[in-house]
């Protein structure tokens, strides 16, 4: 798999693969949060192509005190593949570049398999409640 920043082209085939993953939700417009991420640390918002088939994504950013992870998706053929684990060491490396301690992730409570995913790979639950506010609205 290549991993390579994201471009403008890729716009429909990322929407297509959130849609396909379960990522896309009414209150989030997907065209909007591309180009809101595109406002900020573009080049860590990266895809992986497999002969040149978009197959997944990864949004990171790091805001000085803590880095996050968003829309990580693998095309569900291209599953248990080593793809998620792939665009993680890869994200996690550009935050470690960038001087970012600890990284944070927001996973649905009803989603054990990704839970199990990350846990896996080496992360733990904190002892946090997620709040949150909509400041602009989507939809």
């Amino acid at each position: 798999m290549e991993i390579r920043a994201f471009t403008l082209a890729d716009e429909e085939a990322v929407i297509d693969l959130w849609r396909r993953c379960d990522l896309v939700r009414p209150w989030n417009d997907s065209r909007k949060d591309i180009a809101r991420k595109l406002t900020t640390q573009p080049e860590l918002f990266l895809v992986g192509e497999i002969a040149g088939k978009l197959v997944a994504t990864i949004m990171a950013g790091f805001d000085g005190h803590r880095g996050w992870v968003n829309y990580l998706a693998v095309m569900p053929e291209h599953r248990k593949a080593g793809i998620g684990r792939a665009l993680m060491r890869h994200a996690e490396a550009a935050l470690e570049a960038r001087g970012c301690p600890k990284v944070n992730l927001q996973v649905r409570a009803s989603n054990q398999a990704v839970l199990d995913f990350y846990e896996r790979i080496g992360y733990a639950k904190d002892d946090v409640v997620s709040l949150g506010k909509r400041l602009i609205q989507d939809a």
